[in-house]
């Protein structure tokens, strides 16, 4: 039995990070509907006040990381599935992840960027 390596294959560990990082996501959301049902921020002051503090901010910034790795393997696993020459897979791929670190680098500026 000959076997045929066709390209990098992450198998579990990736199928781990997509687990974990959906809990995370779902975890975010949870805690989101909860603030939004029970503590009924209805203001900017409000909404300022909340996302001034420490802990959301660090955890707005984890869900947001885990949305952008979430979604780096999701796409690049449809890269490599549909998009068959390797110089257009890797251009594609480079673009995807200059967007998803531009996004990071956004998304810590917006949470602890001076107003």
């Amino acid at each position: 039995m000959t076997r045929i390596v066709v390209g990098a294959h992450y198998g579990l560990r990736d199928w781990l990070v997509q687990r974990v990082t959906a809990v995370v996501i779902a975890t975010f959301t949870l805690l989101m509907l909860f603030i939004v049902l029970f503590r009924r921020p209805e203001h900017y002051g409000a909404w300022s006040a909340l996302m001034s503090q420490q802990w959301m901010r660090l955890a707005s910034l984890l869900f947001l990381l885990s949305v952008y790795w979430h979604a780096w393997i999701g796409v690049r696993d449809i890269i490599m599935d549909y998009v068959k020459p390797d110089g257009a897979r890797l251009v594609i791929q480079v673009a995807v992840v200059l967007i998803l670190v531009v996004y990071a680098l956004w998304s810590i500026q917006i949470l602890w960027g001076i107003h």
